[in-house]
């Protein structure tokens, strides 16, 4: 049976959304850039423009700064909002998701490439975090601390409270996901937003704004401003943001981190990754081999807790590169709206040729393509196919850098410790795994891997309930789980002398 285009299996409703030219969200109504400006969104499995969307400035982020303020001062209706109404919102903003999950997923797959399927599975992770905060809003609770001053009597306590304004700037491999991984817990704890979704991804950065002005969100409290890098400096550089919460690269990080401490405004950074992924001989080697698969394909290989570095114990080296060469060999690359794919394109012609470049790099060194290829995939579209690279030296740049694709490095190791100090010999530290059939080796193990998030015997597992972020160069602070709120709220220590 013949496989559908996209143009055949598109909703109404996408049609509809992508008809006319995407404005800016500012102060609950959508207007237009000030200085009149554009910029195409383009769908990377075809390489054509799928809309025109408004190009933010500096000028528009004063717009949306100020907005965001306004609905944050006292007296707002957003101010008066009780944490039990915040709670029926949130829930509420999870259900209208849900009811447009279909066109929210076919939205994120022609903007960023991804299967449906896949974006599908991003879509009911977005409602799920907002139900999941929604029952936080009513348990943001302080403690009472008794003192100790000889001959006085106190009542000491703390509070939790908004930190203000929030700037989300969000990257363009989860772009609903990572946009909600600002937008909810920031809200949920009273903040404001103005949100800078990426400027290969903005679609359903705007479509999440229509669905939280339906749900009742008031006027100003999400603003949604698309733009290029000068958006994104703008609202790191406005004395008026409160706080920037950030995910992309480590580059970029260490520049919004300069930019905020230039008036100290507060900072969470989630950014790079080269996640080692340490298979012994005693393994399950089957599902070791199918996890490897999934840990360095994933999403196109476009994500950040990837296990890109594969270290497998000498005994079992050729039996595991055989297995993940054969998967990846296994594995179709095609639009996102063919049900038949595995893999779709990277997001965009800069990502597809950084990409290739890695791998024609690493075979110029002296490396070798045990799968995939330096070559594009299809002559049309940003296809790369998977790709395993084997007698790689840890000095390579395939080795050593955040390639962002679907590019697997694999080398052999002899003893735990000599394979700890190779795993933790790099400047990120977001994530690791370990393969062992014997538990006391995987636990041993994965304690001195010097990463966030550490997977035993499986990867990719996760849920909203647990925070996520990284050691090292990979970021500073903590999303999602009950340390979600931590980085956005103040700590209020109140005292107060009892006579």
């Amino acid at each position: 049976m013949a496989t559908l285009s996209p143009e055949q299996t598109m909703l109404p409703a996408v049609r509809s959304f992508l008809s006319s030219t995407k404005q800016l969200l500012i102060d609950g109504e959508w207007v237009d850039a000030a200085d009149g400006r554009t910029f195409a969104t383009i769908n990377p499995a075809t390489e054509e423009e799928l809309a025109q969307v408004a190009q933010g400035s500096a000028t528009d982020v004063d717009r949306a700064v100020a907005s965001a303020r306004r609905a944050f001062e006292a007296g707002s209706p957003w101010s008066r909002m009780t944490p039990r109404e915040r709670s029926h919102l949130l829930w509420r903003i999870g259900d209208l998701i849900d009811a447009h999950a279909e066109e929210l997923a076919q939205l994120e797959s022609l903007d960023n490439g991804k299967r449906v399927s896949s974006a599908a599975g991003d879509v009911s992770v977005a409602a799920e975090l907002f139900r999941y905060f929604a029952g936080w809003a009513t348990k943001m609770e302080g403690t009472s601390i008794p003192m100790s001053v000889p001959g006085k009597e106190f009542h000491a306590y703390t509070r939790r409270e908004p930190i203000g304004v929030v700037a989300g700037i969000v990257p363009w491999n989860f772009p609903l996901t990572m946009a909600c991984f600002k937008v909810v817990p920031a809200i949920t704890a009273g903040n404001t937003v103005v949100l800078k979704p990426a400027e290969q991804t903005p679609l359903t950065a705007l479509r999440l704004g229509e669905l939280l002005l339906e749900a009742g969100l008031p006027a100003g409290v999400v603003n949604v401003v698309p733009g290029y890098g000068d958006t994104g400096a703008a609202l790191v550089d406005h004395p008026d943001v409160d706080k920037v919460a950030f995910t992309g690269s480590t580059e970029v990080g260490k520049k919004i981190a300069a930019g905020a401490s230039r008036n100290l405004k507060k900072v969470s950074l989630e950014l790079g990754g080269k996640a080692p992924n340490i298979v012994f001989a005693d393994a399950d080697l089957d599902a070791a081999v199918a996890g490897a698969a999934l840990g360095g394909y994933f999403n196109e290989g476009q994500c950040c807790v990837n296990g890109s570095r594969l270290y497998v114990q000498r005994a079992v080296f050729d039996q595991v590169v055989d297995g993940v060469a054969a998967a990846a060999r296994a594995m179709k690359v095609g639009d996102g709206f063919d049900p038949s794919a595995d893999m779709g394109p990277l997001v965009s012609a800069e990502q597809h040729e950084k990409v290739l470049g890695y791998i024609r790099g690493a075979t110029e060194a002296g490396a070798v393509l045990t799968a995939g290829s330096a070559e594009r995939a299809r002559d049309r579209g940003y296809f790369v196919d998977p790709t395993l690279i084997t007698s790689v030296t840890e000095q390579m740049a395939v080795q050593t850098d955040e390639i962002f694709g679907p590019v697997i490095t694999a080398i052999p190791f002899d003893t735990e410790d000599e394979v700890v100090a190779a795993a933790n010999n790099t400047v990120y530290g977001l994530a690791a795994g370990v393969w062992s059939r014997d538990l006391g080796t995987a636990h041993r193990v994965g304690a001195k891997l010097r990463a966030g998030t550490v997977w035993l015997n499986t990867w990719h597992a996760d849920d909203v309930v647990l925070p996520r972020g990284g050691y090292k160069q990979s970021g500073w602070g903590r999303e999602l789980g009950s340390f979600g709120l931590d980085d956005y709220t103040e700590l209020k220590t109140v005292i107060a002398e009892l006579r």
